[in-house]
């Protein structure tokens, strides 16, 4: 098989796309790249954080389903994603950047020889920010150019996703003997994977835990992860790989900025992305993310989407 290519995107859900857009922009500094709707159910809004290019590997994402109640953590789950930031000394700038805005945080701690510093948004979502000082594989992003954090400590993509679940030898199966991932190491009860190039840009840390409930979806949790694949003809060849495993499986679906396919893994729900066509096909660098974007296979709907959603303030450029 040709191999994945690292982390694509991770989405969550969120109980307030107005916040959550604050929040990444104004205090994370990550670009809004994409403001669109859910393919699925087009009432819901889907926003796109990235780099400044909005590049794969770097985009965290959000659903904002009406009326969702609150999530409860627990096992079999998306527990916690990392975001990469350049350096050892970007975190502590970071530690009084979350003080200054009142981010709930953890201390600076050191995982797998790499320094991390955990920290939760408004929704009680889990995340963590993870040092390139001494990483090496998926190269990192670009720093969102007009952002309001200096680039030396910039967020410049995702990191290690974590997997809370309730028994590791079926997640093990999953990950080495059918998506091809490695295990490198373990410490303290979590397990550390990684695909393609590897580094923090490529890697699943797995813990398991019998003594957690299973967790409940819902805003401040994970909705799925998605892993890269170069172009449709790999996704392709994966579709065939997966169907031969008789695993729960979507088949081809073109989300137009890219092409998928989903999967599950038990309760979890695992995506393969293409790196292209990109976020940049139907918007100018300039005001990407700035209105409500829809794919062509939408846009004759745009009326009725946009009686659906509630309008909110987005532009940036001057």
């Amino acid at each position: 098989m040709n191999n994945l290519k690292g982390i694509h995107h991770v989405t969550a859900m969120t109980s307030s796309a107005e916040k959550n857009y604050k929040f990444f922009t104004e205090v994370l500094g990550m670009r809004l790249i994409k403001k669109t709707v859910n393919q699925d159910d087009i009432q819901t809004y889907h926003t796109f954080f990235a780099d400044d290019r909005g590049s794969a590997g770097t985009d965290m994402t959000f659903f904002d389903f009406p009326g969702i109640p609150k999530g409860i953590k627990g096992t079999d789950s998306i527990s916690r994603t990392s975001f990469r930031v350049p350096t050892d000394a970007a975190l502590d700038y970071w530690v009084d950047r979350f003080n200054e805005f009142d981010v709930k945080h953890d201390d600076i701690q050191e995982r797998f020889g790499k320094k991390t510093l955990a920290f939760s948004d408004f929704d009680d979502q889990y995340y963590q920010l993870i040092s390139d000082e001494f990483n090496e594989g998926v190269p990192a992003g670009i720093p969102w150019q007009k952002g309001p954090v200096p680039y030396e400590f910039a967020i410049v993509g995702l990191g290690p996703v974590f997997l809370t679940v309730s028994a590791l030898e079926p997640m093990k199966i999953m990950l080495q003997q059918i998506m091809e991932f490695t295990k490198v190491t373990e410490e303290n009860g979590f397990h550390l994977f990684e695909v393609g190039e590897g580094g923090n840009g490529a890697q699943v840390i797995v813990e398991e835990r019998t003594d957690l409930n299973p967790a409940r979806e819902g805003f401040g949790n994970v909705h799925h992860v998605a892993f890269r694949v170069a172009d449709r003809a790999v996704l392709e060849e994966w579709i065939e790989r997966i169907r031969s495993f008789n695993l729960p499986q979507s088949g081809y679906v073109d989300r137009f900025y890219f092409e998928s396919l989903y999967v599950r893994v038990g309760p979890i729900l695992f995506e393969f992305a293409t790196d292209g066509p990109g976020f940049m096909q139907d918007e100018p660098y300039e005001t990407v993310g700035e209105s409500l974007s829809l794919p062509p296979f939408l846009e004759s709907q745009r009326e009725y989407i946009e009686s659906r959603v509630r309008p909110f303030n987005t532009k940036r450029s001057e």
